[in-house]
C-alpha cells in the first residue's frame, strides 16, 4: 500500500491552524466541543486533498495547556505536578488524536486513500537564548497578587499582572532553531500521509554539553516553529490560518486597509512601522517573511473560511519573496 501512496512529486503545503481552532471564544473546551471543531477543520482540509497536495498540519494549544496548568495548580497535592514541556507533549497527543480521528472519518466519507499520523514533535532551542533570562509569556491561571507573590517566593516564578484580570506566571518564549523530527515529517508527507506535527509550537528542548537532550519549561510560538518546519520539509506553500480573512494595515482604525498581495520586503517595511502588533498579527507576519527569506516560494495568511478561495488567488493575503 505504501508504494501506491508514494507521491513525492506532489507539492507539500503546510497549514498552521489558529490557536483557538479547537476551542472558540466562549466555549468550555469539552471533548464534544473539540471533536466538533476538529471535524470542521478536517472538512476544510478536504479541499487540499482534492487539489492533490501533500499535507502537513500544525496547530496551537494555548487554551488546552492553560486548562492543564489550571489543573496542575488547583489539583490534589498528592498528584505530582507536570512541567510545561510535558504538558505541551500531552496536548500534542490529545489534539492530534482529535484531528486524526476526524480526518480518518472525513477520508472514509470521501473514499480518499490517505493515512493520518500525529508526530509528537521536539523543537531544539538555544539554551543561551535571552528569553530564558527575560521571560515574557504569561501562562496558567489568573491569581491574586498575594497568591502569585507566594509562588514567586516559594517556586522562583517570575510573575506579571495581566490585562487587569489578575497575576500570572511568566515563562520564556525562545526562538525555535530546528525541528528534531523534520525528516520523518517530510518523508511521511511525501508518502502521501497527512501529518499533524509541532502542536503548540512543539516541545522545547535543549542539547546539553554531553550531547543529550533535555526538555525545558518554555513556550515556543507555533507560527515561528511552523515557519522553520515549512523550510525544513521543502513546503511549496506555507499557509497561516487566523481569525481574519486578510492582513490589514491600520487594523481596527479608520485607515484600515486589506493587503491582497505583497512582497516580503514591503511587508518588512510595514512591520518596522509598527503595523502588526506583537500580540496578534506580528508573529504571523514574521513567520511568513522568514520562510520566504529562507527561500520559500509562497505564503498566505487568511481565515479557515476563506482558505479555499485564497488558494485560487481570490482572497487572503499572498506574500512572495523579493522586493
Amino acid at each position: 500500500m505504501a508504494s501506491q501512496l508514494q507521491t513525492v512529486d506532489r507539492p507539500i503545503i503546510l497549514v498552521a491552524l489558529g490557536g483557538h481552532a479547537f476551542m472558540q471564544h466562549g466555549e468550555k473546551g469539552t471533548v464534544e466541543v473539540q471533536e466538533r471543531n476538529a471535524a470542521k477543520i478536517c472538512n476544510m482540509i478536504q479541499t487540499l486533498i482534492d487539489r492533490d497536495f501533500n499535507i502537513v498540519i500544525t496547530h496551537g494549544n494555548g487554551p488546552q495547556v492553560g486548562n492543564l496548568l489550571l489543573l496542575n495548580e488547583s489539583g490534589d497535592e498528592s498528584i505530582p505536578k507536570m512541567p510545561l514541556d510535558v504538558l505541551v507533549a500531552q496536548t500534542e497527543g490529545s489534539l492530534g488524536y482529535f484531528l486524526q480521528q476526524a480526518m480518518l472519518n472525513e477520508l472514509r466519507n470521501s473514499a480518499k486513500k490517505r493515512y493520518v499520523v500525529t508526530v509528537i514533535t521536539q523543537v531544539l532551542v538555544n539554551p543561551d537564548d535571552e528569553a530564558f533570562q527575560k521571560p515574557t509569556k504569561p501562562v496558567g491561571p489568573f491569581l491574586t497578587q498575594q497568591e502569585a507573590e507566594h509562588r514567586r517566593d516559594e517556586l522562583g516564578w517570575q510573575i506579571v499582572e495581566d490585562s487587569g484580570r489578575g497575576w500570572r506566571r511568566l515563562v520564556p518564549s525562545p526562538i525555535p532553531v530546528k525541528v528534531v523530527q523534520r525528516h520523518m515529517i517530510r518523508e511521511s508527507a511525501e508518502a502521501g500521509n497527512i501529518v499533524i506535527a509541532a502542536g503548540g509550537g512543539g516541545i522545547p528542548i535543549i542539547k546539553k554539553n554531553d550531547g543529550t537532550f533535555e526538555g525545558v519549561e518554555a513556550v515556543i510560538d507555533k507560527d515561528l516553529t511552523s515557519s522553520i518546519l515549512a523550510t525544513e520539509i521543502g513546503a511549496e506553500i506555507f499557509v497561516i490560518l487566523t481569525e481574519v480573512p486578510q492582513v490589514y494595515t491600520g487594523f481596527g482604525t479608520d485607515r484600515e486597509r486589506p493587503i491582497g498581495a505583497i512582497t516580503s520586503e514591503r511587508l518588512k517595511d510595514l512591520e518596522g512601522k509598527g503595523e502588526f502588533p506583537t500580540g496578534s498579527m506580528g508573529p504571523k507576519v514574521q513567520a511568513v517573511r522568514e520562510f520566504l527569506d529562507r527561500g520559500g516560494k509562497r505564503a498566505i495568511i487568511t481565515s479557515s473560511e476563506t482558505m479555499s478561495e485564497a488558494l485560487l488567488g481570490r482572497g487572503g493575503t499572498h506574500i512572495i519573496g523579493g522586493c
